[in-house]
């Protein structure tokens, strides 16, 4: 016949060993839901519990008590005021104000860790997701083709310098000369013509500007030119447009 030892499994890692302690004192140990705070010394008492059972090692106890300990649910249970239970789940010493600050303090830093270590992670992954998109890219690129060899360097031909005879021609040739403008033929304007706002031509130097009559005096007349300047000049000065 198997004794209950025997057929009992032993525990591979701490995990496992959490659960057996929960199974076997739930009022003490517990795997969900909120946690107790444990009795100081509780390793002691453990030890004596099962020191006839010869799966679990204290080394592996050690452990286990360390990792439950130390988890968020159990680090939030332990406040100021609250009672510590043994492994009957009897009420005990109460918690203080500075084992209290020194549970917070704890979770905590815990929590920073694992937040800090969340954040490796991301970053690792985010850059193994660029470099794979980066080698995707280069993989669908054509590879390069191959460059065109240069033309071997061919010496320019020689040409006789014809600078000289293209001189000489053009000192050979007449200069042109230059083209004269036909002269205009200039009527003066009559004495019934020139009306304010009539058109006319005010001659300055060789060339006449049109202009626009604006005011008429007794020898002299005001015109606008073409430009909006306004200028007083003799009848003499003007002619028919």
């Amino acid at each position: 016949m198997t004794s209950q030892v025997e057929a009992q499994v032993k525990p591979h890692n701490v995990k496992e060993v959490v659960a057996l302690l929960a199974e076997q004192f739930p009022l003490c140990f517990s795997l969900t839901g909120p946690a107790k705070p444990l009795k100081v010394g509780i390793f002691q008492d453990l030890a004596e519990k099962l020191q006839e059972n010869p799966l679990i090692s204290k080394t592996m106890l050690r452990q286990a008590l360390r990792v439950y300990t130390s988890s968020w649910r159990y680090l939030e249970a332990v406040k100021e005021g609250a009672f510590r239970v043994d492994l009957a789940g009897v009420d005990g010493a109460v918690i203080d104000a500075s084992q209290a600050e020194h549970a917070a303090a704890t979770l905590a830093e815990s929590k920073a860790k694992a937040q800090e270590a969340r954040k490796a992670r991301q970053q690792a992954e985010r850059a193994k997701a660029k470099a794979a998109a980066v080698a995707a890219g280069d993989a669908g690129k054509p590879a390069d083709a191959p460059k065109a060899a240069k033309p071997a360097y061919k010496k320019p031909e020689h040409k006789p310098n014809n600078r000289a005879a293209k001189a000489a021609t053009l000192k050979s040739k007449p200069a042109a000369e230059p083209l004269k403008a036909a002269p205009v033929e200039l009527k003066a304007v009559e004495d019934g013509q020139l009306v304010v706002g009539g058109k006319v031509l005010v001659k300055f130097g060789a060339s006449p500007i049109a202009a626009t009559v604006v005011e008429l005096a007794k020898q002299d007349v005001v015109v606008q030119l073409a430009s909006g300047m306004i200028v007083k000049t003799q009848r003499g000065s003007l002619f028919q447009a």
